[in-house]
């Protein structure tokens, strides 16, 4: 028996066969190439199908898929800004009809959901019952294992952490990211930089590359560890966690500064809790997403 993982990009559609063990059997990729709402689901099925046709003697127990937005559980559809026409899609159903095997289960989760369980699976958060993947991307979201469960709340939005408040007073800056993403995910780094060099070509890669080097750069930097602290002293404050795993895109060149994230995070967090916790980068890099996804194929069928 294997289980199949699929991560979705904005741009793209990653797919990877594993044992039920985890050893990674096959991979597939395609690109969507500008498709939209219904168009998507059709790449993603023609993806699976591709990935089953390269070892057709291995039976297909489960698929995961990764979703770069919110799944609604209860009405099983599929939010994902990136992707238009996919405001409430039902991409599930589509998926059953284009593979046409109700056998195999199919279950999708936020790319959130899916890099935690990816690091509970093979990375850094093997033998927890209790850790968060803080994401640092473009935006910035957590994955949340608590008490051995992954946290979804009323509506499938848990994690949405980017829009922790942790700087007054409220500016309209936060309006389209929110305070913390703002100052300290990947666009918002990048947004700082453009205001404050009166420089719209600007990005956080530049930040990064003229950090200790430039004041403008370090005062950017500098202010996105405070928040990083701050935020993940506030979930260590909240959940508990053994361990807080820094992921995405960020982290990354920000991985250098996790010495003094956590120092930041002493002063603002429980101190019995911090004292416990450990912060680490992710030990997956950029399968985190794609184990994940295949991890959620075994982590539903066991329910």
């Amino acid at each position: 028996m294997a289980v199949i993982g699929v991560d979705l990009g904005g741009t793209k559609v990653s797919a990877a066969l594993f044992s039920q063990s985890g050893k990674l059997l096959n991979k597939e990729y395609r690109l969507l190439g500008g498709a939209s709402g219904s168009a998507v689901g059709v790449v993603i099925a023609e993806t699976i199908l591709a990935l089953r046709a390269q070892r057709p003697e291995l039976p297909v127990e489960a698929v995961g898929i990764c979703v770069p937005g919110i799944v609604y559980s209860k009405r099983e559809t599929v939010w994902a800004p990136n992707i238009p026409g996919w405001d409430n899609y039902p991409l599930k159903n589509d998926l059953q009809a284009v593979l046409g095997d109700r056998s195999i289960k199919i279950s999708i989760a936020s790319d959130r959901t899916c890099y935690i369980l990816g690091e509970v699976w093979k990375g850094a958060a093997q033998g927890c019952t209790d850790a968060i993947y803080l994401a640092v991307g473009t935006g910035i979201g957590a994955g949340i294992l608590l008490d051995g469960r992954i946290l979804h709340g009323a509506n499938d939005i848990v994690g949405a952490t980017g829009w922790m408040a942790l700087e007054p007073p409220y500016k309209e800056e936060y309006i389209p990211m929110g305070c913390f993403e703002y100052y300290a995910s990947g666009s918002g780094i990048g947004h700082q930089a453009q205001q404050r060099y009166g420089d719209p070509s600007k990005t956080s890669y530049d930040v990064f590359e003229n950090y200790g080097k430039d004041p403008i750069a370090t005062q950017i930097l500098d202010k996105a560890i405070q928040m990083w602290g701050m935020g993940a002293a506030n979930l260590v404050s909240l959940f508990n966690p053994q361990k807080v795993i820094f992921g995405g895109g960020i982290f990354g060149p920000a991985v250098r500064f996790l010495d003094r994230i956590r120092g930041e995070a002493r002063r603002w967090g429980q101190p019995i809790a911090m004292r416990d916790v450990v912060f680490c980068a992710s030990a997956l890099e950029g399968d985190a997403a794609l184990l994940g996804a295949a991890y959620l194929g075994k982590w539903e069928t066991t329910k």
